[in-house]
């Protein structure tokens, strides 16, 4: 058994968080690669290593003296040296690496990087592992995207000759030969990659809850933990906003069919959550989760004898492409066309979109609404039990709450519905109170 572990930043933003982390690690000798994340907030008000980098980042650009913000950064690592005890370990050298090159070619993907390879080369002496800078083993392409055919050859070979290893999350080596990062959260996807290039059995994701939650506990009170999820459902949660794990870190364990495991931290006793590929256990409730998104728009078209027009979604769609705008659903009617896009992305091409609509497709009229909110009710049960989306439908009835849209996947793994932004707290609490039973 091989496990990759992988901690957030709230998992290690003090030498005490470091201590608790150690002794989980050190807990399972299974747990043989680790995957740190930058030192994040220590209470309330604090800031993240990782955007004090990027403050650092943007004095340097504009040309103006950093020494305090290095100095401030420096603060941060040296308390947590000092408070585990490395007397014979310094990141003197590393600051003035950092240092030099902000001053004489400031790069943005270097300066956030170095939160994590700090805390990385800390963890590693801290466990007494061996140190690999991520820029050695992963890598991107010209596009900047993963190179995961390099990545995977070069860091499975580097961890096959290694019993133990530290492998910082976040980035990884630019097709110019420069560091480059991933999106916020990547340090997500660095533990994905090395779970699949270390064949491991397991990846466990350490974070500051215990796992998933059926709903945003910001709307529904203590809402229920979900105890299995697959990797179909966390990707449609994720996207409709739920935000324990980073989306892309499923692809490369979904591969290789590598379960994801959350945990807490501050709760090492709690099972957390279990990402699968499938699953035959039990569910506890029909629904697995409930999430949300608002600010959509709805274009409404309408034109007679629509259906019998070959090509006319075509030319519809034509219209949001050639404006650079991606669309969420598409609901039809005989003689109608619903297109459900993001407000941020639409508001300021409306009238472009409109006319490209006009000019392209010909309908007999065009309708924009604002104000739309989308509701994803997910659940791998709800195939095989009959009744859900009655069930969903009267807990909105009886709350007064009017539907403006209805898309069910193919797949009948998810409904989801739009309603007013005014109703969208609402919806969840009723949807939730409907499906979960105390």
């Amino acid at each position: 058994m091989k496990k990759v572990v992988k901690f957030g930043g709230s998992s290690l933003a003090s030498a005490e968080q470091f201590k608790k982390v150690g002794a989980i690690i050190k807990a399972d000798e299974s747990r043989v690669y680790v995957v740190p994340s930058a030192p994040g907030k220590r209470f309330s008000g604090d800031t993240k290593v990782t955007d004090m980098l990027l403050h650092m980042y943007a004095t340097a650009s504009e040309g103006k003296d950093i020494d305090e913000e290095i100095k401030a950064i420096k603060a941060r690592y040296d308390e947590i040296i000092t408070g585990l005890e490395l007397k014979d370990f310094s990141l003197d050298k590393d600051f003035e690496e950092i240092a030099n090159l902000m001053k004489t070619e400031p790069s943005k993907d270097f300066a956030a990087s170095r939160g994590e390879y700090l805390n990385g080369k800390i963890m590693a002496k801290y466990l007494g592992v061996e140190f690999i800078d991520a820029a050695e083993v992963i890598f991107f392409n010209d596009e900047g995207k993963l190179n995961d055919y390099k990545t995977e050859k070069v860091l499975s070979e580097r961890l096959a000759q290694c019993e133990r290893a530290v492998v910082p999350g976040f980035y990884g080596l630019g097709k110019d030969g420069k560091v480059k990062t991933f999106s916020r959260g990547g340090s997500d996807v660095t533990g994905s990659i090395v779970a699949q290039a270390g064949r491991v059995d397991v990846y466990e994701n350490w974070t500051d809850v215990s796992g998933f939650l059926v709903s945003d506990p910001r709307i529904v009170d203590n809402p229920k933990p979900i105890k299995y999820i697959t990797y179909r459902e966390l990707r449609e949660l994720s996207y409709m906003g739920a935000s324990v794990l980073h989306e892309d870190a499923i692809f490369p364990v979904r591969r290789c069919g590598i379960p994801i495991n959350i945990r807490n931290t501050n709760r090492p006793e709690d099972p957390g959550t279990w990402i699968v590929e499938s699953t035959a256990q039990k569910q506890d409730y029909v629904v697995t989760g409930i999430a949300g998104k608002k600010d959509f728009c709805t274009i409404f078209i309408s034109k007679a004898m629509m259906n019998s027009e070959i090509g006319f979604g075509r030319k519809v769609l034509q219209a949001f492409e050639e404006n650079d705008i991606s669309f969420e659903h598409m609901p039809s009617g005989i003689d109608t066309m619903t297109i459900v896009v993001h407000a941020d992305e639409f508001l300021h091409k409306e009238q472009s979109v409109v006319s490209a609509i006009h000019r392209l497709a010909a309908p007999d009229s065009i309708e924009i609404e604002a104000g739309l909110a989308l509701v994803a009710v997910v659940g791998r049960g709800m195939k095989s039990a009959s009744g859900t989306a009655g069930k969903l439908f009267s807990a909105l009835a009886n709350e007064g709450i009017n539907i403006k849209m209805i898309d069910q996947g193919s797949s009948e793994l998810n409904i989801i519905i739009g309603v007013k932004n005014d109703d969208f707290e609402k919806s969840i609490r009723a949807i939730y109170a409907t499906f979960i039973k105390d």
